[in-house]
């Protein structure tokens, strides 16, 4: 599993080993105040190589063991985002949920929406999902309109649902169902 790699036009989505870690941490420390409003407080160890590298170890172990599967979006060797499928189920749900970022320099020129187009591709055709899920804090206008654009529907709305930026938050929850399985 840790060997796909899927290209499109202009990326590629990659999964990323240890050995990695310096192109996560490069790209973490550049979008540092950029993803803040978005994701849980992070302390300064965080952003180290070593716990970069703890990290990649440790997905590449939900990987194999079919739990997820994380990807570095990259455009010319430089990762500029993630694309992330994590807790996968299989059984009678078959889903999982979608977790994604871009870099503040590559915004608004629609990488995102291709990265997250061709991850979700694999997922319904390589990996047989049936149900992507993916939840947005409601003054994500980027993000909302990303997943319309993709095809997702609004299905519910939970309130103080993940602590994002130290604030519990209400999210919109959004589901895309594979059509063809």
């Amino acid at each position: 599993m840790s060997k796909v790699v899927i290209a499109t036009a202009r990326l590629q989505l990659r999964v990323l080993m240890p050995e990695h870690a310096p192109m996560m941490q490069q790209y973490l420390l550049l979008n540092r105040s950029h993803l803040a409003p978005w994701e849980p407080v992070r302390d300064e160890d965080f952003f180290s190589l070593e716990k970069c590298e703890e990290r990649l170890l440790s997905s590449s172990r939900l990987i194999e063991a079919g739990l997820a599967l994380h990807f570095a979006v990259c455009m010319d060797e430089k990762m500029i985002g993630i694309c992330n499928f994590s807790n996968i189920v299989r059984g009678v749900f078959h889903a999982c949920h979608l977790g994604y970022a871009i870099a503040e320099k590559q915004q608004g020129q629609g990488y995102m929406q291709e990265a997250v187009r061709a991850g979700i591709a694999h997922m319904f055709q390589q990996q047989g999902l049936h149900r992507v899920m993916a939840n947005y804090v409601p003054e994500n206008l980027r993000s909302a309109a990303l997943l319309e654009r993709l095809g997702f529907e609004k299905e519910g709305y939970a309130k103080s649902y993940l602590k994002i930026n130290g604030i519990w938050r209400d999210h919109i929850l959004t589901a895309l169902v594979n059509q063809n399985n």
